[in-house]
């Protein structure tokens, strides 16, 4: 058996698209575009295949899809619940999980919002719920369809999120502000089930590598609009 006939056993590569994340990918599920749709026609372009897009608006709809056998790879941060059915490569971006709180409230650090009494928003089954629900001793999560919604409609005391595009919201709304320390750093990974024979893992993770290596993934970054994120 060839990587291709394993990694693409139908013959064509179904990439499972998250456009929920910005940083990662935009546009729509008929045409989407960014980083992540890149680095899937590339692979597939390695293989020698067609690439079939299978779009999502949140992580773990996209998380879902691989371990349902919906599609052969997926683009998600890596964390170690999804470690347990999933095969990661080595993070090809790195984005920061930030909070966003009312402008008058006291808190300053990360530390300050793990509170007794303090809600925080975020997106149900994001990379930033499973560290949040992990990590927070005192404070409690409040899952709804985006951490900022969530935030805004029950009145909560903070709310998670990705840094991009929470400084976006937050540039529209004085009333809030960000909390610039980080809360967590996502590694975000291309991944793969762990039913796949270790060549083909291991012709992911080389690959991922070499496009770090070469600037394929700044420049994607770059044409995306998204130099801010960081390649890891």
């Amino acid at each position: 058996m060839t990587i291709a006939e394993d990694l693409a056993p139908t013959g064509v590569l179904r990439a499972s698209i998250n456009l929920g994340n910005a940083v990662l990918a935009q546009g729509t599920p008929d045409a989407p575009s960014g980083i992540t749709v890149d680095l899937a026609r590339e692979i597939a372009a390695r293989l020698d295949v067609p690439v079939e897009f299978v779009c999502f608006d949140a992580a773990r709809k996209s998380y879902e899809a691989m371990t349902a056998g919906r599609a052969d790879i997926c683009f998600l941060a890596v964390d170690p619940a999804r470690e347990a059915e999933v095969c990661f490569t080595a993070p090809y971006v790195v984005i920061e999980g930030v909070y966003v709180v009312p402008k008058d409230a006291d808190f300053v650090t990360p530390s300050d919002v793990d509170s007794a009494g303090v809600r925080v928003g975020v997106k149900r089954g994001s990379a930033y719920d499973l560290h949040l629900s992990r990590t927070l001793r005192h404070a409690t999560v409040v899952r709804g369809d985006e951490g900022i919604e969530v935030f805004l409609a029950e009145g909560l005391e903070a709310g998670a999120g990705i840094r991009q595009p929470m400084n976006r919201f937050v540039a529209g709304h004085p009333e809030l502000r960000v909390i610039e320390e980080r809360f967590m750093q996502i590694q975000q990974a291309v991944g793969t089930t762990k039913s796949r024979r270790p060549e083909t893992v291991r012709f992911l993770r080389d690959l991922v590598e070499e496009l770090k290596a070469s600037g394929f993934v700044a420049e994607s970054l770059r044409r995306a609009g998204q130099s801010d994120a960081s390649p890891a």
